[in-house]
């Protein structure tokens, strides 16, 4: 049995590079995340997805990306559809809450059928921050809502649908990331709400859907709870307040730990996530020197995040049948606009 190490890696582009190979047969990452670089037809996903596992000499391995719809989606097209942000299950919620429902199920199951197609096994949806007036636009169409009680139902229906096509959702962003009046990427967002508020709130969504897979962080400062380190670095919010407070189970993983909000060396920041309490360090840029300094640091995947990784495996399985002209039929509702229709893989000759 392969011994993975605790961080999942970006990769620089379409294909390994021979140095990229190298890395992670010597440091055997858990997973691998792709973006819009990484990005070009189906054929050529599968190639860079079976390339990734022989590397790492493993098949039970994590592969991940982005695809929430709207703004955040890497797969586009036209070899996949436009899906519509996360906000327009809320705003049909308003007026239908079961229509919104049924809705936000088949988003995710018709792009969880597109990435297990190609061999991608985790989507990081839902975006489960609940947004505030005022707040950064970072995460603004993303979320579904601003009451944390929609945004608990819609994201227990996306979180279902994904999982019922065969692929892993993740929530994120948590603590919760929609007071920051900062983005993340550029530099750490301060969130000075008062602990009620953000139990009331921003805590609430992640409380609803903790038995989750898998989670993600957000990289904010909450002084309520920790006045010196962000949520992904701190023991104090990443024991007391996510796993014992909010009982999240499933594995935890960074954000990126690449975006501007954590300062220090990649060999200080991998250490530092991991002694804080995550289960696994991110990394995305595809950046070798920076992928290798994480590989150096990360530790064995072993103890209770090795747990937690196999857990999180055991849930995936073939995907459920499901009527793709019916969810595409809701999700056009939804979007009170025509989805993306697309045909046969244009990359396979009949």
């Amino acid at each position: 049995m392969v011994t993975f190490k605790a961080f999942i890696s970006g990769c620089a582009g379409t294909a390994l590079t021979a140095d990229e190979r190298a890395l992670f047969a010597e440091a055997r990452p858990c997973g691998l995340i792709l973006f819009a670089r990484n990005v070009d037809s189906p054929a050529q996903i599968r190639a860079l997805v079976a390339d990734f596992k022989t590397a790492v000499g493993s098949e039970d391995v994590l592969i991940l990306v982005d695809q929430e719809g709207g703004r955040v989606q890497r797969l586009r097209p036209p070899h996949w559809r436009a899906m519509p942000p996360q906000h327009c299950y809320g705003d049909l919620y308003d007026s239908d809450p079961e229509a919104a429902k049924r809705a936000a199920f088949a988003g995710a199951r018709l792009m969880a059928a597109e990435l297990h197609d190609v061999g991608i096994n985790v989507n990081c949806t839902p975006c489960i921050d609940v947004p505030q007036e005022g707040a950064h636009d970072i995460i603004g169409d993303r979320a579904f809502s601003p009451d944390p009680d929609v945004v608990s139902v819609l994201g227990r229906a996306v979180m279902n649908g994904t999982l019922a096509g065969g692929v892993l959702p993740v929530i994120k962003h948590v603590p919760g990331h929609g007071r920051a009046l900062a983005d993340s990427h550029k530099s750490l967002p301060r969130i000075d709400a008062p602990k009620e508020a953000l139990e009331a709130v921003d805590f609430r969504p992640f409380e609803a859907l903790h038995d989750a897979p898998l989670a993600m962080t957000a990289h904010v400062l909450l002084p309520e709870f920790d006045e010196r380190r962000p949520a992904t670095l701190s023991p104090a919010i990443m024991g007391k307040v996510i796993r014992d407070q909010m009982g999240l189970t499933g594995l935890i993983m960074s954000d990126d730990i690449g975006m501007k909000a954590l300062r220090g060396s990649f060999t200080d920041l991998t250490r530092g996530v991991i002694a804080g309490g995550c289960d696994v360090v991110l990394h995305c840029s595809g950046k070798f020197s920076e992928m290798a300094e994480v590989a150096v640091a990360a530790p064995a995947l072993e103890g209770k995040a090795l747990e937690r990784f196999e857990q999180a495996r055991a849930c995936l399985h073939d995907p459920e049948p499901f009527d793709e002209t019916e969810a595409l039929a809701r999700v056009t509702e939804a979007a009170a606009t025509r989805v993306a229709s697309v045909g046969p893989d244009p990359t396979v000759q009949v």
